[in-house]
């Protein structure tokens, strides 16, 4: 009686988190967004939580994917527990999830070394023990040997670049060339960096953002003042691990850090121009409304750059997350339809390069 009452109980707990779950954005035909955050730390490493918190946190940030990434040379608390299994972290974690339950964990750890070459996260391992070693390339190498998705953390940490620019070092370059990692974060934390942006488009590597959560989510993004961890989107054509490690590997991604969305023109535009929805409400006189409704959870801020003026509004717009505008156009006569280009100024495809985007609507 009393296991069929704790089946009953977790089965209503998973029906009210799967009936609260945040959708990010509409998704473009034939693919799945993967709201993902593969860089977090537990007590296993130098982590302040156990791992059932960060299980917790993911819940409730409607995230489908994490990875507890625990340093592999950091053990803060040695002398409090005994670490002898480095797969500890991801083994507590996997056994907390609910059967059927949307949110996914995968294993992976973070190679920790000395700059060049620094700290790598190592994802989607079968076994994180063999991965220790005191030569980060042999680490890096293991990793790939078990499938693994590697990608370079915080390459403009203050620690390690006093100027905070990312760059190569000659050992980066050599890593490249064998294809030793795949991915690069361009947002860590608080920090964004231009300059690994530029290194991920240079190297076709993957571009990636992560909390790097050490302390609780909550007080490091604060909720109060409506702040969000960063979040790395996937864009899989399923929700198998296989298909969103395939796209991870085929750079699928863009990152929401702040109010901004970061990402390659190809994997961004879609997923704007799905969530951006133009309609008409009519003319009265020569003047004709526009509905401009943003499906997503982030604002849009716009630039028109058309040859129209609008009637009550400059050419600056800003759509509320899951909002709309209603913008008046003097098109001086009567048409049936006007192609619309608009330069979303907070979304990033390259360095000082902001997504454009174009919509024919029919008046």
């Amino acid at each position: 009686m009393k296991h069929i009452s704790i089946l009953f109980f977790l089965h209503i707990a998973l029906v009210n988190y799967s009936q609260t779950r945040k959708v990010f954005f509409s998704s473009p035909s034939d693919t799945y967004i993967i709201s993902s955050d593969l860089h977090i730390h537990t007590v296993f490493s130098d982590g302040e939580v156990w791992p059932s918190i960060r299980i917790k946190e993911a819940r409730r940030d409607s995230l489908d994917l994490i990875s507890m990434t625990e340093h592999l040379e950091y053990l803060s608390y040695k002398n409090d527990i005994i670490i002898t299994d480095r797969n500890r972290s991801f083994n507590i974690s996997k056994a907390l999830l609910i059967k059927d339950e949307l949110l996914m964990i995968v294993n992976g750890s973070e190679i920790t070394k000395p700059m060049p070459p620094g700290h790598f996260n190592a994802i989607f391992v079968k076994d994180v023990n063999p991965l220790l070693n005191s030569d980060g390339e042999k680490s890096m190498v293991e990793a790939n040997k078990q499938g693994a998705f590697v990608f370079w953390n915080h390459p403009n940490w203050v620690e390690n670049r006093d100027d905070g620019i990312a760059r190569l070092d000659k050992m980066h370059q050599r890593l490249l060339e064998k294809k030793l990692f795949h991915g690069i974060e361009v947002v860590n934390e608080h920090t964004y960096s231009e300059e690994a942006l530029a290194l991920a488009l240079e190297n076709n590597l993957t571009i990636m953002g992560t909390s790097d959560i050490h302390g609780l989510i909550d007080w490091t993004f604060d909720k109060e003042k409506e702040q969000h961890r960063p979040v790395t989107f996937i864009l899989s054509k399923n929700r198998t691990i296989k298909s969103i490690r395939d796209a991870l590997f085929n750079q699928k991604t863009f990152v929401w850090h702040r109010d901004m969305l970061i990402g390659k023109e190809e994997n961004i535009s879609p997923v704007v121009s799905e969530n951006l929805k133009i309609s008409s409400l009519g003319y009265y006189k020569k003047i004709v409304t526009i509905k401009i409704r943003n499906e997503s959870v982030v604002p849009f801020k716009l630039k028109y750059l058309g040859d129209y003026t609008f009637h009550s509004y400059s050419s600056i717009l800003e759509i509320p997350a899951r909002g709309e505008l209603l913008v008046t156009i003097k098109t001086k006569e009567i048409l049936s339809s006007i192609d619309m280009s608009f330069e979303v100024l907070n979304v990033i495809t390259a360095p000082n390069k902001n997504l454009i985007i174009k919509k024919n609507i029919s008046l």
